[in-house]
């Protein structure tokens, strides 16, 4: 799943050496935390967060096989 996350942001940023996936697990939730340049902040989150919340969505699909919830949040 963090190999996704990462083509996915990967995908969208400029400067992809930049971008740094940490992982937080527990037995009921995952969190992601995606740092990437200031200045490919506004092309992950997208207008009015859409591109964030997509992120979101296909990842939460991608962890019902694993009966977990999905957090991911973006830094710059």
């Amino acid at each position: 799943m963090e190999e996704l996350l990462k083509f996915l942001v990967e995908s969208l940023v400029e400067d992809k050496s930049a971008v740094v996936i940490s992982k937080d697990e527990d037995e009921k939730t995952i969190t992601y935390r995606v740092k990437v340049d200031e200045n490919d902040i506004g092309k992950v989150i997208g207008k009015n967060g859409k591109t964030a919340n997509s992120i979101r969505t296909i990842l939460k699909s991608v962890s019902a096989k694993l009966h977990k919830k999905v957090f991911v949040k973006f830094e710059d």
